[in-house]
C-alpha cells in the first residue's frame, strides 16, 4: 500500500509541477501579456524563418515598445485563439480578427485598426465571373471568418454547397483541385496569397462583400489597462506615420513578395531546421507522456488486479473514462475547461503532456493487466504452495513473465502516443504536425510539406519498430 502511495505522490507531484511552473510563468511579469494569433493569415500573421510577421504582428510589438510593455506571442489558431481567450489563457488576441455585434457580447475590441472586405476566387479560366455563375457549385469558406458568415448568408439565394476549413491553404488547394469551384476569404488575404505564391487563381471581380473593421480583442470585463495602452499606441503610430509603412510593408503597392522554392527539396532546404526542432518537440513530448502513463499505467494495472472492490473499481472506471474520450475532446477539456473551471493558466506544453499521459495511461493499464493474466495462473499456485507471501510471488515470479509479454504492447503505444501528439496542434503547441501547417500557411505547398511530414514520422516510427523487434528477440 505505502509502494502505491508513494507512486500516487510522485504522480501528483510532476503533474503539479507543470501546473505551477506553467501558471508561475505567466504571472512572474505583469506587464508581460500572453498574445494569441493565427499563424495562418498571411499578410497580417504569418511566419518566415521562425519568426511571426505580418502587419498584426509588427503593429502589436509596436504598440508595445511605444507603451512599454512585453508581449509574449503564442500562435494557437484563430478557433483555439478565441477559446484561449474566453477560458483567460491569454491576455489578448490579435488575429484578423472582425468586429462584430455577436463577439463584443464575449470580448472587448479596440478602436480598429484595418477594414477590410470579402471577395472570392476562382481557378484561372474557369469561366466564373459572377455570383450568377456560382450558382448551384461549391464553394469553399474558412471556419470563424467573415466569409464563411456572408456564404452562410447566400448560400440559400445562390444555392451553394459549403465546405468548410480550418486554414486557407488548405482551402485554395481544394479550389486547385477541383472540389470546390471558389473560396471565399478576406480580399487582402486572397490577393496576398496569390500574388506571393503565384496561385493558379484569380479574383474575378472587383466587388468586396460584408466590409468590417479588424480589432485587438480582449476578454469582456478584463485587461482594461492593455486594450487602453493597445489604443494609444495605435493612436501614436498613426500620427507618426509608423502604421502606413507597416501596411505599405505587405500590402503597399511596392510590396515586395520573394517567391521561395517550394519544391519537394527546396522546403526541405529552407525549413529543415524548423522541422527538426518540430520532431525534437514532438519527440520530448512523447517521451515525458510515456514515463508519466507508465507510472499511471502500473498503478491502474495493479488495481485492476487487486483483490479490493474499491480500487479495482476505480481503475474500471477510469480505464473506462480516459479510453472513451477521443483525444481531441481531452486536449481541448484540459487546456480550455480546466483554466475557465479552476482559473489555473496552462501552458500548450503542459496542457499537451497531461492529455497525453491520462489518455496513454488508460491504456497501459490494460495492457499491464492483460500481461499478468497473460502469466499462467499455475506460476502463482505454484509460488503460494511454496510458502512465498502474494507481494514476492508477484514481484518476483508473475512480474518478470509478464514484462516480457508486454514489451511489444509497450512500444506500440509509444508509436501510437508520437502519432497522438499530431492531435495537439489544436491547442497550438507547435510540434511537428504544427510546424508543417505553419509552413504550408506561409508557402501553399500543401502537398510537398505533407509528404515531408509523413516521412518523417515513418522514420521515427521504423526506427521505434526496428527496436520493439529487437528487444522481443531478445527478451524471448
Amino acid at each position: 500500500m505505502k509502494n502505491r502511495l508513494s507512486i500516487i505522490s510522485m504522480v501528483m507531484a510532476l503533474l503539479a509541477f507543470f501546473l505551477v511552473t506553467s501558471s508561475h510563468q505567466a504571472s512572474a511579469d505583469e506587464k508581460k501579456y500572453i498574445i494569441a494569433t493565427d499563424t495562418t493569415y498571411a499578410p497580417f500573421e504569418y511566419e518566415d524563418n521562425g519568426e511571426y510577421v505580418g502587419i498584426d504582428m509588427d503593429l502589436i510589438r509596436a504598440i508595445a515598445e511605444d507603451q512599454g510593455f512585453e508581449i509574449e506571442i503564442r500562435p494557437l489558431g484563430f478557433n483555439a485563439a478565441v477559446q484561449a481567450l474566453e477560458a483567460k489563457q491569454v491576455d489578448g488576441v490579435i488575429a484578423g480578427m472582425s468586429i462584430t455585434d455577436e463577439r463584443k457580447q464575449s470580448f472587448d475590441f479596440s478602436d480598429p485598426y484595418y477594414s477590410a472586405g470579402t471577395t472570392f476566387a476562382v481557378k484561372k479560366d474557369s469561366g466564373i465571373k459572377s455570383y450568377d455563375d456560382l450558382n448551384g457549385k461549391t464553394v469553399s469558406v474558412k471556419t470563424g471568418t467573415t466569409g464563411a458568415d456572408f456564404v452562410n448568408s447566400i448560400k440559400d439565394e445562390y444555392n451553394l454547397k459549403i465546405t468548410t476549413f480550418e486554414d486557407s491553404a488548405n482551402m485554395y488547394e481544394d479550389v486547385l483541385a477541383g472540389n470546390s469551384d471558389a473560396a471565399f476569404e478576406d480580399t487582402p488575404v486572397m490577393a496576398y496569397a496569390i500574388k506571393s505564391q503565384g496561385l493558379d487563381l484569380e479574383i474575378p471581380t472587383d466587388t468586396e462583400e460584408a466590409k468590417s473593421d479588424l480589432g485587438f480583442a480582449v476578454s469582456k470585463g478584463e485587461n482594461a489597462e492593455l486594450l487602453q495602452m493597445f489604443n494609444d499606441g495605435l493612436a501614436n503610430l498613426q500620427a507618426s506615420g509608423e502604421f502606413e509603412e507597416i501596411l505599405n510593408k505587405y500590402i503597399g503597392e511596392d510590396a515586395t513578395v520573394e517567391k521561395a522554392d517550394n519544391s519537394f527539396f527546396g522546403l526541405i532546404k529552407a525549413n529543415w531546421q524548423q522541422l527538426l526542432n518540430g520532431l525534437g518537440k514532438t519527440l520530448l513530448i512523447t517521451l515525458v507522456s510515456i514515463i508519466f502513463s507508465l507510472i499511471i499505467g502500473m498503478l491502474i494495472g495493479f488495481m485492476s488486479i487487486s483483490r479490493n472492490t474499491i480500487l479495482n473499481g476505480i481503475a474500471v472506471v477510469y480505464t473506462g473514462i480516459f479510453r472513451g474520450l477521443p483525444m481531441i475532446v481531452l486536449a481541448f477539456f484540459v487546456y480550455f475547461g480546466i483554466p475557465s473551471m479552476f482559473g489555473i493558466k496552462l501552458g500548450s506544453t503542459a496542457a499537451g503532456i497531461i492529455s497525453l499521459s491520462l489518455n496513454a495511461g488508460a491504456f497501459m493499464g490494460e495492457i499491464f493487466r492483460g500481461g499478468v493474466n497473460a502469466v499462467p495462473v499455475g506460476q502463482m499456485e505454484a509460488a503460494r504452495s511454496l510458502g512465498l507471501p502474494y507481494r514476492p510471488a508477484m514481484s518476483k515470479i508473475i512480474l518478470p513473465q509478464a514484462i516480457r509479454i508486454m514489451v511489444p504492447s509497450f512500444i506500440n503505444q509509444f508509436v501510437t502516443t508520437l502519432k497522438d501528439t499530431s492531435i495537439l496542434s489544436v491547442i497550438g503547441l507547435v510540434e511537428l504536425t504544427q510546424t508543417g501547417k505553419i509552413i504550408i500557411a506561409r508557402t501553399y505547398a500543401s502537398g510537398n510539406m505533407w509528404m515531408i511530414i509523413g516521412i518523417m514520422y515513418i522514420i521515427v516510427i521504423t526506427i521505434l519498430t526496428f527496436i520493439s523487434n529487437r528487444l522481443e528477440r531478445r527478451l524471448k
